[in-house]
């Protein structure tokens, strides 16, 4: 009780952030129609769109989090075995193989990223793959930190690039579903079993709300903020029989901090993979990881969870088709997006399609229907719905015709001041 004390006096109450908790409701009166349109009767229960961190469980209260062991050491007994937890049900839940490791990691999905590429590459030649932003970081990271003349493959945003090019004997790196750009890879079909390298994969949008190929991936990395809409700054790195062997017979040609350590005298830090975390993590994110890890597990598991983006994401398609205003911003439906459905506007009255984006995402926030809609500042200008599996499709198809009406209410205000 002292806990959950702690947690309501703190954060404000439980309900002061609740997943399903709307904005103040002083934002929604502040037109009751716009531009004199009447606006749409029904609205999203939970307008929280952000593409990460993204929607909590439905439901969701801090009270679930009163068991967290807070003011206790992560290597306490207690400590080792919520974290020993979370990485039985994350294999559990995503069906990863039980050769495989899962380590918890610090520095989100990005350290878990950077663990992999610090530690492995060097041994073979490299291919990089990139079709959105943080598909070029990662490019970015091994040409120009790593040094290491890498073939980069590249493809523009609503595309990937075409798998049939890559050499599977190099060491491949790519993200499954490009969270900036709307698409993903439909499948592992083109990755052979037999392959010589390693493939490694950012799936930190992916994973829990998409098929992954264990058996065709030797690394997968991702953090617990985006599909299952837990809190930041824990990132999970998963690992394959052969992505350990590399480990314990390559040594990087650059010294490697410690926070990427994973060997010592040339074998495996098991421990790390067991609950034994290389630096101090926040058993409040933990505890909340495992109330999302039951939830999931109380749907049916990870099939439930794909299920449900796939729901969210035809929800949002099956609304925009046949539109000629807006459009996917992924050209081939077979590799869009379920999770982020990244939408363009086509309109040809929109004089300045950036600017344009921007007022229709602030009216949507104005209105308390979608927060936090707007596309990646780096991506081309439009909408990114979260479509995750902590979304509710009723509150997706809620939001649709809201989108429609701040696009009207917005192409009268840019013709009002032309």
């Amino acid at each position: 009780m002292a806990c959950n004390f702690f947690l309501r006096e703190s954060f404000g109450g439980a309900k002061a952030i609740s997943g399903t908790r709307r904005p103040n409701a002083a934002l929604h009166s502040w037109k009751a129609n716009i531009m004199g349109k009447t606006a749409p009767a029904a609205r999203p229960a939970n307008p929280r769109f952000s593409s990460g961190p993204c929607a909590k469980i439905p439901n969701f209260s801090l009270d679930m989090l009163a068991d967290a062991p807070l003011g206790r050491s992560h290597r306490a007994a207690v400590g080792k075995a919520k974290l020993a937890e979370a990485i039985d049900l994350t294999r559990d839940v995503l069906g990863v193989p039980a050769d495989y490791r899962i380590g918890i990691v610090p520095a989100s999905d990005t350290g878990a990223v950077e663990m992999a590429l610090w530690s492995l590459l060097g041994a073979r030649k490299v291919e990089m793959l990139a079709w959105e932003s943080f598909g070029e970081g990662w490019v970015t990271d091994v040409v120009k930190q790593l040094k290491l003349d890498a073939v980069v493959r590249k493809a523009d945003y609503g595309k990937i690039v075409d798998f049939a090019e890559v050499d599977f004997d190099n060491d491949v790196v790519f993200t499954w579903n490009g969270t900036t750009s709307g698409v993903r890879v439909p499948n592992g079909d083109a990755i052979p079993a037999d392959r010589a390298g390693l493939t490694i994969c950012d799936a930190t949008s992916a994973a829990f709300a998409m098929e992954l190929p264990f058996d065709k991936l030797d690394v997968v990395t991702f953090s617990w903020q985006k599909v299952l809409g837990g809190e930041g700054a824990h990132g999970v790195l998963i690992l394959s029989p052969r992505a350990v062997e590399r480990l314990e017979s390559h040594t990087p040609a650059w010294p490697l901090p410690k926070i990427f350590r994973m060997t010592k005298g040339g074998k495996l830090i098991e421990g790390i993979f067991k609950g034994e975390t290389i630096n101090t993590p926040s058993m409040l994110c933990v505890e909340d990881y495992l109330v999302a890890l039951k939830w999931a597990q109380s749907l049916g598991g990870r099939k439930a969870l794909v299920a449900r983006a796939e729901a969210n994401a035809k929800a949002v398609r099956g609304f925009i088709a046949g539109k000629d205003w807006i459009a996917d911003l992924a050209e081939d439906p077979a590799t869009a997006s379920t999770t982020s459905v990244c939408l363009k506007f086509t309109d040809p009255r929109i004089r300045d399609g950036a600017a344009f984006a921007k007022a229709v995402a602030k009216r949507l926030e104005k209105e308390g229907v979608a927060l936090d809609a707007g596309a990646y500042r780096d991506a081309p200008p439009g909408l990114r719905i979260w479509c995750g599996s902590t979304v509710e499709t009723a509150d997706v198809a809620a939001l649709m015709p809201w989108i429609e009406h701040a696009f009207e209410a917005e192409i009268e205000a840019q013709a009002e001041v032309a």
